[in-house]
């Protein structure tokens, strides 16, 4: 994940969650003719959450900007998904996927104490281990202020919870890491995305971002020559010369094409 050499943590998941239900109001309420600020301002006015406490509604509307509002492209896909009623399975990965990378921290629990357990074939979540690693990220400075034992407790919840939601987890005490599941159009819509941030097809296939699931190098060659047969890209392989192409060149177009593959 791109980033500077020592990530700084923040703590706002113990503001946030997955929000899905909220995420997807949003964008179906959202003007892609009109700036950010613009809108927020209306969802506000509107209230179109339903929340009574007015601070409540500046914690969702802050996490939605960091998530989902940072680049224009990823905001007008997503308005184009949920407006064109993109399956609820693919469209909550994609919401994940976004998430995750607006989210150094809940990116790391991830990729580097959800992948190893995973990979040792360990599915159980111990929550005192969870809380000892953010102890020993806090000892190395990697958070954006001193987290206390509560704090600590707090944020291990938040992201507990917010990866359960997502579908990471599951479990409504125990946790567990829930078996891996990326629907091909969601897969599809994450390839095009990463591709338009790296263009060499062969530096795609091991980018980081696919250990959000699970994914290691041969999982993402079998998506790709499945997304392939399936009509969603084109993926042709020569030793160590990869060709990737899609249908059309923005990811909103894209977003739209998957949209009505998807029925």
């Amino acid at each position: 994940m791109p980033g500077a050499d020592k990530p700084l943590y923040s703590s706002k998941i113990i503001k946030a969650g997955a929000l899905l239900a909220d995420t997807k109001t949003l964008l179906s309420h959202w003007d892609v003719t009109t700036s950010v600020q613009n809108n927020l301002e209306r969802m506000r006015r509107e209230n179109v959450f339903g929340k009574a406490s007015r601070s409540r509604v500046e914690d969702v509307l802050a996490i939605f900007r960091q998530r989902f509002m940072r680049e224009k492209a990823v905001t007008k896909a997503l308005v184009a998904l949920v407006n064109h009623q993109f399956p609820t399975a693919s469209l909550d990965r994609i919401l994940y996927f976004h998430a995750a990378k607006s989210d150094r921290l809940l990116y790391d629990i991830v990729t580097e104490l959800l992948l190893p357990l995973k990979t040792q074939g360990m599915t159980d979540i111990d929550v005192v281990e969870v809380e000892k690693t953010l102890v020993k990220w806090v000892s190395e400075s990697k958070t954006t202020s001193p987290w206390g034992e509560q704090t600590i407790r707090r944020v291990v919840q938040g992201l507990l919870s917010t990866l359960r939601d997502f579908g990471v987890l599951e479990g409504a005490v125990n946790k567990r890491i829930a078996p891996a599941y990326l629907p091909v159009e969601a897969f599809a819509y994450i390839t095009f995305y990463l591709k338009q941030h790296e263009p060499s097809g062969v530096k795609l296939i091991d980018i980081s971002d696919w250990k959000l699931f699970f994914l290691p190098h041969e999982g993402v060659e079998r998506f790709l020559v499945e997304a392939h047969q399936q009509g969603l890209l084109e993926y042709h392989a020569a030793g160590s010369v990869i060709r990737l192409t899609f249908p059309v060149n923005d990811l909103e177009a894209y977003a739209r094409v998957l949209a009505k593959r998807a029925y």
